[in-house]
């Protein structure tokens, strides 16, 4: 039995093309997938940002046969937006593959021109390029050289975007030590809310404020020492995952579960399991 393509299932692979051809199926309104059908660019806006995370994950766990699925998944959000413009007849796919195709060229002169390639590194180009290309079509400049940093992104690395944004016109301290010195002010501001009477007016706002500041030094630091903070909070997060399993795995087979342990035997099964880590 043939499929909408036209091919028997599990023989030759599909195309891109085919792709394309199933998505205008599933939105068809009579004989399409009545939940695909519906959906519009505000409704499917939520999975193209939660397939990108998949993709992440899936690199992070050096696992290459998820992130060939995952890259998929991430495939369709785009064909899914496109189809929606081609019902509304303001783009196709292709005007998006063009479009992409062309900037890919433009922003690259000391690829596919005769710019300096030293130049593009230092990242001056890459923006100046940019904001050529606002200018051609009639965008207007935004009261701030911030405003288009996109506030829908994971407020860690907005905060590193923002910093880079304000960094490329010399707000930026010029070393990692004038950094390191804001993260211990910063530590000790906050400890001094914290320190205030609990029933003290605005504490819980200060204390939340005071905790704002010292994530976005942090940052500040992981861009200066040229680490993806976003990156090495998932690869912490996976470190805690793996050693309070360690701890439940323990714990199992003595017949327990965490809640019927102390603390201080938890901790020194914390402590076994990073050993372990180490060792390993």
């Amino acid at each position: 039995m043939a499929d909408e393509a036209g091919k028997a299932p599990g023989t030759e692979p599909y195309t891109l093309a085919d792709l394309l051809s199933v998505m205008a199926r599933l939105r068809d309104k009579d004989t399409g997938c009545p939940w695909d059908a519906e959906q519009t660019f505000s409704t499917i806006a939520p999975y193209t940002i939660e397939e990108a995370y998949e993709v992440a994950d899936a690199i992070a766990g050096d696992d290459l046969d998820a992130l060939k699925d995952e890259l998929g998944d991430l495939l369709l959000q785009v064909v899914y937006h496109a189809q929606m413009a081609s019902e509304l007849e303001r783009f196709e796919f292709g005007d998006v593959v063009d479009a992409i195709t062309r900037k890919m060229i433009r922003r690259h002169p000391h690829v596919f021109g005769d710019a300096n390639a030293d130049e593009f590194l230092g990242g001056n180009m890459w923006q100046r390029i940019k904001a050529e290309e606002k200018a051609a079509r009639g965008a207007v400049a935004p009261p701030s050289r911030l405003d288009d940093v996109p506030i829908a992104l994971p407020a860690l690395t907005r905060a590193v975007k923002l910093q880079k944004r304000a960094a490329l016109v010399g707000f930026d301290w010029p070393n990692l030590g004038p950094v390191l010195a804001k993260v211990e002010e910063e530590v000790g501001e906050l400890k001094a809310v914290i320190a205030e009477s609990e029933g003290e007016s605005g504490r819980k706002e200060r204390i939340v404020e005071e905790f704002g500041d010292l994530l976005f030094v942090m940052a500040n630091v992981a861009r200066h020492l040229g680490v993806d903070a976003e990156a090495a909070l998932r690869g912490a997060n996976g470190k805690f995952m793996r050693r309070f399993r360690s701890i439940e795995a323990a714990l199992g087979k003595e017949g327990r579960k965490p809640e019927d342990a102390t603390l201080e035997e938890m901790d020194q099964l914390w402590d076994e399991a990073k050993a372990a880590e180490k060792d390993s």
